[in-house]
């Protein structure tokens, strides 16, 4: 059992399957996203009084399209660290140069599936002046896809992560890693909502643990009906992230936060969330502690927000290791 220690408390993770296993199983959409930028605030252009009626438009100066999705995101920044993905997943007809993308970078595409009679899911993300988004996302190609048969690749897998994407297919894979014995961690993100109650319930206590957002634990909890202090009846780790804000993370045993990363410059906070989930996953498939990995995590969503574009060009992982020693005053482990 791996844990991280703060103040006197421990913080457990559920150890990794073998020395040998080290791949991450990742599941969640593979999308294109169109980036919109609004100069003033939304909170401010939106009258609570007037929600029946509401009807907005917003100028956005700024457009710009990228790859994205939660999925390739997330085995992106893995790939970056060195780490190994498997990735579960579904692109359309516009899709088959984007899947060739991620096999230039020695990402494992076998499983990403090519539906010639959809497009590839795309998420459309307006960004205000302080940093809040109103996004759309047409899942596509995802919500025609088929989770296929993985039992031959069990014995290599550390950890899976299953993040937004069709939830037939999220809920397919948590049942898959339970039934499989693989730590899985539960990303609902913006699907919290298609979910019923009783859904939601039986994945989170078939994860090892839930990873949300500050908003999205929002949600959760009322979801749920549960408190913080109740949550880990359920679930035996939970990770929030607040942006600026660091991190908190939640167990039976207590609640540990770790401050933000500061970032060089703040371009765009689209993919954030996903580089901290890469690097967690990296650590944490590395054996290391909850919070050292969560340090990592850190420093890769600080990297994220730099750019606009939720894959980074290249990683300099000596600056990496530099920026976590100089965030926290600790070493990252050696690889």
């Amino acid at each position: 059992m791996s844990v991280a220690k703060n103040r006197g408390q421990e913080y457990s993770c559920p150890a990794f399957f073998s020395d040998l296993a080290r791949r991450i199983l990742i599941t969640g959409s593979i999308a294109y996203d169109v980036l919109l930028g609004y100069e003033g605030s939304f909170a401010d252009a939106i009258d609570p009084k007037s929600l029946q009626n509401l009807s907005l438009s917003f100028f956005s100066p700024r457009f710009a399209r990228h790859h994205g999705g939660t999925a390739a995101n997330i085995a992106w920044n893995l790939r970056l660290l060195g780490g190994d993905p498997l990735v579960v997943s579904a692109v359309g007809i516009d899709g088959g140069s984007y899947k060739a993308l991620l096999s230039e970078r020695g990402i494992d595409v076998r499983h990403i599936q090519e539906i010639a009679d959809h497009v590839t899911a795309t998420a459309i993300i307006a960004t205000d002046s302080g940093e809040r988004q109103i996004a759309f996302f047409h899942p596509g190609a995802d919500a025609a896809g088929t989770w296929p048969v993985l039992d031959q690749e069990r014995d290599d897998l550390a950890y899976g992560i299953v993040s937004p994407r069709d939830t037939r297919q999220m809920t397919e894979a948590m049942l898959w890693c339970d039934r499989m014995k693989v730590p899985v961690f539960f990303d609902p993100g913006q699907q919290i909502i298609a979910f019923s109650a009783d859904e939601l319930k039986r994945l989170t206590k078939v994860g090892c643990g839930v990873i949300v957002n500050d908003y999205e634990w929002g949600l959760l909890k009322d979801a749920l009906k549960v408190s913080e202090k109740s949550v880990t009846s359920l679930t035996p780790l939970v990770i929030v992230t607040h942006g600026e804000k660091g991190v908190t993370v939640l167990t039976k045993d207590g609640e540990m936060k770790l401050k933000a990363c500061r970032p060089d410059r703040i371009i765009d906070p689209t993919g954030a969330g996903d580089a901290f989930r890469g690097g967690l996953l990296f650590g944490l498939s590395q054996g290391w502690d909850t919070e050292v990995a969560c340090r990592l995590g850190a420093v890769m969503g600080s990297k994220a927000v730099a750019q606009e574009g939720t894959l980074l060009d290249s990683l300099d992982l000596d600056d990496v290791w530099a920026r976590a020693q100089e965030t926290y005053g600790k070493a990252l482990p050696m690889l």
